[in-house]
């Protein structure tokens, strides 16, 4: 026969679960949301040029040469107040290749410029779509939230992949 524990055992037992369980979904909750937080800060780096255009310049570069991990050609302006360059720089990446000429808005106070357009805002973006991906594994594993955490996955996988299609 199993002695019976008292009251007081059971109801600290009861607490004790319980406090684990606010512990483990509070810590998870801030890790996705720290994901989530820090896909928007790396994202919003170039996204911001791309998407609030109003006052900067905007233009064309036509690459001319490609180092290590970027690439570089004159800038022809396309909006009014812009001065056309020489020669201004653009990250290398897998969208931008050598002899070819792509939309782009210049960042203020530089050279630098980010790509500009539908595919610039969805590449400006894709750190993003990462983070939706890497949080939805951390709300499914450590919330046990899987419909939210589905919709996360679902909205990183739309997000790279029109990156993909559009670039």
């Amino acid at each position: 026969m199993i002695p019976a524990m008292p009251a007081t055992t059971l109801t600290s037992r009861r607490a004790s679960v319980a406090a684990l369980r606010f512990g483990r979904l509070a810590s998870m909750g801030v890790v996705a949301l720290l994901i989530l937080v820090a896909g928007v800060w790396a994202s919003w780096g170039s996204a911001q040029y791309v998407m609030l255009t109003k006052g900067r310049e905007r233009g064309t570069i036509e690459v001319a040469r490609c180092a290590r991990e970027v690439c570089s050609g004159p800038y022809t302006p396309s909006s009014h107040g812009s001065v056309a360059r020489n020669r201004v720089v653009i990250e290398k990446t897998v969208a931008v290749h050598k002899g070819r000429t792509y939309p782009v808005v210049v960042k203020p106070g530089s050279a630098e410029v980010v790509l500009s357009g539908r595919a610039g805002v969805l590449y400006a973006w894709v750190p993003m779509g990462g983070a939706l991906l890497l949080a939805s594994v951390v709300v499914a594993g450590g919330l046990r939230r899987t419909r939210f955490a589905w919709v996360l996955a679902g909205s990183g996988i739309a997000l790279l992949t029109a990156a993909f299609a559009t670039i």
